[in-house]
């Protein structure tokens, strides 16, 4: 262990700040039912009181709470960084559960509980590497801006958005962002049996647009032929829409991603040829494969009242999902499929997140993974969803993916985030806080 990455006694244990971070239940159910957001919020708070820092709790509504602070750096001119977590987490359902997903459990080798890898493994890292930073006496290079929020799980109108609106200046001076999904360890094997460690780190995430899709006919009796019937155009609609082979839209990060994956891995890529080419990534490929094209997802569907009753109004709400650049084209796809005798409207909307991927930023993220793990094969990618970084990219901050973590081979990191039995290394957090401590301290 190196002088920079030794913990003292005075600094607290990542894994301990994670266990404790999951003993708050932080539910947000969604539509302003949430709770516990306010206690988490008071922990870290203290948490980083207790490393001399002077954190701010602002509540966007009765205990929505979010929390600000900025470590100051040695150079004041240089644009800050800003690190962004959220303390909120979706339901769990304890029937479902090897522990109670709110225990906190530390046991094989594991945190286990609701919020261990989405995120408050991350808000522990944080808490850890600001804390060691500041018992060392010694500041980072630039000013580190901290943001534990509300409400990720839902829109962000109690966190990050709120945020972004009502204190734009408490993140004045930052030029870049990091947060969560990315810079977790995946592991590949190359066709001639290598095992290669990539560390995807987010640089683009694709936009929401969520839609509702409503058909108006003729109402009737189930019994009657009748040529305007609203369920009919409605999943006359869907079927276009789900049938519908999205065209290929290659993002810088895409194609970056194509071409430093397939050198790791030597395997031939053909960019006419997306398909053969996901096939030759082998396991890599899930990392890429949804972010190759828009897409639109019927989710929720409304119609009817009686089975013996052709309704007049039929509707559907859609999942659309847009790649940076291809919003415009997604929308005039959707209406081509759709046809003339269905209306759509949009109901949410958040825009696509672009950073760029050849810059001192990225390159730091690659150079401190690469310090503490050597074979580390550092590269870009698009999340397939979105984060908080749609807020404050708004603000023309450059948000990456950037979440440390080390995971053991065979480890689904990705199926565990939502899931049943959530869990995270305990290896995996202390290599985390050691990677993040050598960013903020270097970057």
């Amino acid at each position: 262990m190196t002088a920079d990455t030794a913990r003292t006694a005075s600094t607290p244990d990542v894994v301990d700040l994670c266990s404790q971070l999951i003993r708050f239940d932080t539910t947000n159910h969604g539509g302003g039912d949430a709770h516990g957001e306010r206690e988490a919020a008071e922990f870290c708070a203290a948490t980083l009181t207790d490393a001399g820092l002077h954190p701010t709790i602002l509540e966007s509504a009765p205990r929505r709470a979010n929390v600000i602070a900025r470590l100051p750096g040695e150079d004041p001119t240089l644009p800050a960084l800003l690190v962004h977590g959220h303390l909120d987490v979706v339901p769990a359902d304890d029937t479902e559960w090897s522990v109670p997903p709110f225990s906190g459990t530390i046991t094989d080798g594991y945190v286990w509980g609701r919020g261990a890898v989405d995120m408050k493994d991350f808000c522990a890292t944080t808490l850890t590497a600001v804390s060691t930073i500041t018992a060392s006496g010694h500041r980072p290079r630039r000013d580190i801006v901290l943001a534990f929020v509300a409400d990720e799980e839902d829109l962000g109108t109690h966190g990050a958005h709120w945020l972004t609106t009502h204190h734009p200046d408490l993140l004045s001076g930052c030029a870049a962002a990091i947060g969560e999904s990315g810079a977790y360890t995946h592991h590949v094997r190359a066709p001639d049996g290598r095992a290669v460690r990539l560390y995807p780190v987010g640089t683009a995430e694709r936009g929401t647009t969520h839609l509702r899709l409503t058909a108006r006919g003729r109402a009737g009796h189930g019994s009657r032929r009748n040529d305007s019937n609203a369920v009919v155009h409605l999943v006359t609609a869907l079927h276009a829409l789900t049938a519908h082979r999205w065209p290929i839209v290659l993002t810088p990060t895409v194609e970056t991603f194509l071409h430093r994956t397939a050198t790791a891995l030597g395997v031939h890529i053909d960019l006419h040829d997306i398909d053969a080419t996901l096939t030759r990534l082998g396991d890599a490929a899930p990392l890429v494969e949804n972010t190759v094209r828009n897409s639109a997802t019927p989710t929720v569907l409304d119609a009817g009242y009686k089975v013996n009753v052709i309704p007049g109004l039929a509707q559907a709400q859609l999942d659309g999902r847009t790649l940076p650049g291809a919003e415009d084209a997604f929308l005039s796809e959707v209406d081509a499929l759709i046809g003339g005798r269905v209306d759509r409207e949009i109901i949410a909307h958040t825009g696509p997140v672009q950073a760029p991927v050849d810059s001192p930023w990225f390159d730091a993220m690659a150079t401190a993974l690469r310090a503490h793990d050597p074979d580390a094969v550092v590269v870009p990618y698009c999340l397939g969803g979105g984060t908080d970084a749609k807020a404050f990219s708004a603000l023309g901050i450059d948000c990456y993916g950037f979440a440390p973590l080390w995971l053991p081979e065979g480890f689904d990191y990705r199926a565990l985030a939502h899931g049943v039995d959530e869990r995270v290394p305990v290896a995996g957090l202390r290599f985390g806080a050691r990677v993040l401590e050598h960013l903020l301290r270097h970057v």
